[in-house]
């Protein structure tokens, strides 16, 4: 089949895209769509611009073959629907029935071919697999006209015989099959034989049909092996959004597009047309609708994927972000790269995140949050955009300390009784003081108090506290707020001031705010500074 004009179907520019994540996909244990849902991936796969969509196996239910209809009757554009059958009485016919409405159909039938899915599975002999195999794609070819996609899988074929193989794809090109594919169906081949098998039938029959391939991912070469066919001369490629699919899944679309998009000296002239800028909202959908979370470090749609920790790297990214990406995060639909913080990054990207957060810190101001950056870090999983702005909020809320805490310690108990015990610098003087209360928190209050009312004549008077997560996780830090007036002052007239608190530990963090409250208090008396700052009370009760 190697003479004359190639056929009507071979693909000569470019690699078309099959995807499968409606059919193959679908296939991973929990990841069933209903018919509206998989109607609205294909509208995505459409936006997508994928040249062919697989919809579904028709024959396997009435839900499915109702799917496969309306997305055919609704897919437009030059996209094609595809739908799977296997050779076997029934089946064919029942998908084609699915895709006759479509504006190009795309009848995919599959036969087992290796000796192990004949033996065990199947049970039957060479000759009939054979027999079968050209049947069917004679009566689809017969059924949908000349016009048609019809192609044929030969299951499990990295394990079948070459020869063989090589046999049935003759037969079913001469039959009618304008497309043959080489499913590695078990995810057994690796790239440098999987390529190899590939060029032995281009050279067969790729001048007469198009050579497809279908990897599987369980030795996690699926891409590698799809990219191996592509130089070997494949020229459509199966794939599914995310990776999903069977077992370990299939050929990652994102992966292998963007491969060829970034590599084109490696695949010289064989782009496709997907728009990657709709990978991200095609791999965020696929995701909420099957449930199936994608894990941070995968590649192209990964949280991680275009996010930088490392102070090295991210002073890189600064200068030049070709320094470590080799694909810009708007080729596949995200807004920018990611700076993220750790106890690894440097002062250059800290300073840029903060930029992008509304603050611009240098010198001194920098280096007070880059520290206590890297302390959080050390403290905590993430540092979130929340926690860098309630470092610098509480930077800028510091008031000059005349009153410090040099330690402190709490044990509390069932039923809700704790004692507390504070030292604190007032002054030159240092004052340790032990006290009990109905919670850890108003027992180091009612120690601080006792410890200032001997020195500066008047106590803390707490109209309002209140504690909240700056982010979500059980690290979170804790946020304490609190407005106290002094003790010495009654009526409207009163001073109020507010006190901020910032820790992973909830009990310093509303320490840290007293505190906080203590010296604005303290430094308006020193200022002689009278004028009422009003907060409303509340009955929120102390932990």
């Amino acid at each position: 089949m190697s003479g004359g004009a190639p056929g009507p179907g071979v693909v000569r520019d470019g690699v078309r895209i099959f995807d499968t994540t409606l059919r193959d996909g679908e296939q991973a244990p929990g990841a069933g769509l209903t018919a509206a849902e998989k109607l609205e991936v294909a509208r995505q796969l459409a936006r997508l611009r994928v040249d062919v969509i697989e919809a579904g196996f028709p024959a396997a239910s009435d839900g499915d073959f109702e799917a496969v209809r309306r997305i055919a009757q609704e897919t437009k554009g030059g996209i094609a629907v595809a739908a799977l059958a296997r050779c076997r009485d029934g089946d064919p016919q029942r998908a084609i029935d699915a895709i006759r409405v479509a504006e190009r159909p795309h009848l995919h039938v599959f036969i087992a071919t290796s000796d192990i899915h004949l033996t065990h599975k199947l049970r039957i002999g060479r000759e009939q697999a054979l027999t079968e195999a050209v049947r069917w794609v004679r009566h689809g070819r017969e059924q949908l006209g000349r016009d048609a996609e019809i192609e044929f899988s030969a299951e499990d074929a990295s394990r079948t015989d070459p020869e063989f193989l090589l046999q049935v794809y003759e037969a079913v090109v001469e039959a009618g099959a304008s497309t043959v594919n080489i499913p590695d169906t078990v995810g057994y081949a690796i790239p440098a034989e999987f390529g190899a098998l590939v060029r032995r039938v281009v050279d067969r029959v790729g001048r007469d049909a198009t050579v497809s391939v279908h990897c599987h991912n369980d030795l996690g070469l699926a891409t590698a092996n799809t990219l191996a066919a592509v130089q070997a001369g494949a020229r459509q490629v199966e794939v599914t959004i995310n990776g999903l699919g069977e077992r370990a899944g299939n050929a990652s679309l994102e992966e292998v597009v963007m491969a060829l998009r970034t590599r084109p000296t490696q695949f010289p002239d064989l782009g496709s047309g997907v728009q990657t800028e709709q990978i991200t909202p095609a791999s965020r959908l696929v995701s909420y609708l099957t449930g199936f979370a994608i894990q941070p470090n995968k590649a192209i749609v990964g949280g991680n994927a275009f996010a930088h920790e490392s102070g090295i790297h991210q002073d890189g990214v600064i200068k030049n972000p070709l320094t470590y990406e080799i694909m810009t995060p708007q080729s596949v639909g995200l807004a920018g790269s990611q700076l993220t913080i750790g106890k690894l990054s440097g002062r250059r990207g800290l300073q840029q995140k903060l930029r992008s957060l509304g603050h611009d810190l240098e010198g001194e101001a920098l280096d007070v949050i880059y520290r206590e950056a890297i302390a959080l870090a050390d403290a905590k999983k993430d540092v979130t955009d929340a926690d860098l702005l309630a470092l610098v909020e509480q930077r800028v809320s510091e008031v000059p300390a005349s009153v410090r805490v040099l330690g402190w310690s709490v044990t509390s108990s069932h039923g809700g009784r704790a004692t507390g015990t504070v030292s604190l610098g007032i002054h030159a003087e240092e004052r340790s003081v032990e006290a009990t209360g109905n919670g850890p928190v108003d027992a180091l209050y009612g120690a601080v108090d006792q410890a200032l009312l001997p020195v500066l004549g008047w106590r803390p008077v707490l109209t309002e506290y209140e504690i909240k997560a700056v982010s979500a996780g059980e690290d979170a830090q804790g946020q304490a707020l609190v407005r106290c007036r002094r003790s010495s002052d009654e009526g409207p007239g009163a001073l109020v001031v507010s006190g901020h608190g910032l820790s992973t530990n909830i009990i310093e963090a509303s320490l840290d705010a007293y505190l906080v409250a203590v010296n604005k208090l303290h430094g308006a008396e020193i200022n002689g500074v009278s004028v009422a700052y009003v907060g409303r009370r509340t009955g929120n009760a102390l932990p």
